[in-house]
């Protein structure tokens, strides 16, 4: 049975975490770069609580020098049982 991927968001937070130190960069600069009001989204992308929109993750990957591939982190998980993984 062929598998699927399915983003890993606990491993993607902690690689955005990663990404941003290895940049130099706090969650405050990273909520300026957003515009964000508050620093909430930034944190709960990296506990894994919620997923950067696709224009986020592009963006992401571009202050951080990295490609979207370098940022999410999938896993496989076999068809039929998605929601179990």
């Amino acid at each position: 049975m062929n598998r699927i991927p399915v983003i890993d968001m606990t491993a993607t937070g902690r690689n955005i975490a990663r990404l941003r130190e290895n940049a130099g960069m706090t969650v405050r600069d990273l909520q300026a770069v957003f515009g964000f009001s508050t620093p909430q989204a930034i944190y709960k992308w990296q506990h894994g609580a919620a997923m950067p929109t696709l224009d986020n993750i592009v963006v992401l990957a571009a202050v951080f020098g990295v490609t979207v591939d370098e940022i999410i982190v999938n896993k496989d998980c076999i068809p039929g049982r998605v929601s179990a993984c």
